[in-house]
């Protein structure tokens, strides 16, 4: 990767600053300071603290603790920190270990992070007006990922906001067996940039991107370690209300695993899907501009850590704004969205070459999606212009009415390979008149340990997505083996059939929003 989300993130910040758009000395109504504070055994966290200015001495207010994003340097959340010390927050926001100028190594959400997060907010209660019953955690990213292990194991912890960030490491960069690639390289080139990996992230970095399957159980162990849904019931007996925000083209954290840990929340909860890609749902909001997720946020604390009567719990906890000029939608919950599907047949048999790109593909990591956010342009196809013999290409019927998918689309088809080992990538695209085809969405799917001409079912849930399909228009789904977006495990000359039995017949079943 040529540069990375963190990095750009980063020099927006400092530009940001130098134009007045965020903080850099004491506001009129806040007062700012750098510190450092001692994290696990004893770690110097660079720091910085924002506090309401004048009133009564005596006065504890809610605090709320933001580890940086994933390479981000400590002024990340100076414009949001100074908006809550204004309205009667205190803010401690803290460079995560093992980045910038925080002392360690990179520990990726391990115990030492988590342990981080409690001596931030033991350093918040002994040293600023904090009030200790009224404690948030708040975070972008890598600060979203920590946040929320964090509220498993500190029940001092009573409200988090978790933004673009994971419940479900595994499935978020290894979903359907599959590596993410271009989101591994990004994450851990930026970490490499800006921080010291320490030697285990190294390990697991390596064994990842070289596809070193005899190390994959030590991998998915690690990963579930920084998991929040591998600790869920410690958060469902702490108690914090929990919000969840994502982008729909997240390409380092997919919406679904967020989705799926919100269904298994027992506490107040919220969860909010937007356009975009990694973390540019917020990302104005970090420069002080107005921002539909942060704005969302600092009412989800008002209502939990100040007892505010501002509505947010009496409205529907799923909102979500489709990939278009639609307004955001509510729903009572994530399962409501199952409650109205459209199937189409994969009928017949369809034979493809492996290792070749039909020139269908997911787009580019950060880019493809931070076009369909602002332009609508998602990645594009010609769907008679692919080549068959390295495609399959499965069409529904043209739709007299718009369709408008919400939810997860499912895949079901029965696949036979000449080798054991494969990986294939599924694509449901909007397809006009003129046969362009505009992705709705994808997902890869890798197997190992097949017997060659054995045919076997595959169950593969798409990335969840919103997204309006025009009157006239039809879906089509394209299977292809190639992504620049994942490591594919395609031997050469590998041939992949797809069919649909009689006994047990091929489909895609889109949800729909009921009308």
């Amino acid at each position: 990767m040529r540069t990375s989300l963190a990095l750009a993130v980063s020099a927006a910040l400092v530009a940001g600053t130098a134009l007045g758009l965020a903080p850099t000395a004491q506001a009129a109504d806040t007062s700012i300071r750098f510190v450092d504070i001692a994290g696990d055994g004893g770690t110097v966290l660079k720091a910085n603290v924002v506090t309401p200015a004048g009133g009564d001495s005596a006065a504890r207010y809610p605090v709320i603790v933001l580890p940086t994003s994933w390479a981000v340097p400590q002024v990340e959340y100076l414009a949001q920190a100074q908006k809550l010390a204004d309205s009667g927050y205190v803010v401690v926001s803290y460079n995560s270990r093992g980045f910038w100028q925080s002392g360690g190594e990179i520990e990726t959400a391990g115990p030492k992070d988590i342990a981080d997060a409690s001596k931030v907010i033991d350093w918040a209660l002994a040293n600023t007006p904090s009030d200790p019953d009224h404690v948030g955690m708040a975070g972008v990213s890598y600060g979203a990922g920590i946040s929320l292990l964090a509220a498993a194991n500190d029940p001092r912890i009573k409200a988090v906001a978790a933004l673009s960030g994971w419940a479900d490491l595994i499935e978020s960069i290894y979903s359907g067996r599959t590596q993410h690639l271009q989101a591994a390289a990004l994450l851990g080139g930026a970490g490499y940039l800006t921080g010291r990996p320490g030697p285990e992230l190294k390990q697991i970095l390596g064994d990842f991107l070289s596809s070193n399957l005899a190390k994959e159980e030590d991998m998915i162990a690690w990963g579930r370690k920084r998991s929040a849904v591998e600790q869920l019931d410690r958060i469902n007996a702490n108690g914090a209300a929990i919000m969840l925000g994502n982008a729909w083209g997240d390409t380092i954290f997919p919406p679904n695993q967020y989705a799926s840990f919100y269904e298994k929340l027992t506490g107040p909860k919220r969860l909010e899907f937007r356009p975009g890609d990694h973390a540019t749902a917020e990302a104005t909001g970090l420069l002080g501009l107005p921002n539909d997720t942060w704005t969302s946020a600092h009412r989800w604390f008002d209502h939990y850590l100040k007892g505010a009567d501002n509505g947010i719990d009496r409205e529907q906890p799923v909102r979500l704004k489709p990939r278009s000029d639609a307004g955001y939608e509510g729903y009572p919950d994530w399962k409501s969205l199952d409650a109205n599907r459209l199937k189409f047949d994969l009928g017949g048999t369809q034979r493809i070459w492996a290792n070749v790109d039909s020139g269908a593909n997911g787009g580019v990591v950060m880019l493809s999606n931070l076009l369909d956010q602002f332009f609508q342009a998602p990645p594009v196809a010609s769907i008679p212009l692919l080549p068959r013999a390295f495609a399959g290409v499965w069409q529904s019927e043209r739709y007299d009415a718009p369709q408008r998918v919400r939810g997860t689309v499912k895949v079901h088809t029965t696949v036979s390979s000449t080798e054991e080992s494969g990986t294939l990538v599924a694509y449901l695209y909007d397809v006009g008149p003129l046969g362009l085809g505009k992705l709705v969405s994808n997902a890869p799917y890798t197997f190992h340990d097949r017997t060659p001409g054995q045919p076997f079912g595959v169950d593969l849930e798409l990335f969840s997505t919103a997204y309006d399909v025009p009157a006239g228009h039809r879906l089509a789904l394209v299977v292809d083996t190639v992504d620049p977006l994942y490591i594919e495990h395609n031997p050469t000359g590998a041939q992949l059939t797809f069919s649909s039995p009689t006994a047990d017949p091929s489909y895609v079943s889109v949800p729909l929003r009921a009308e």
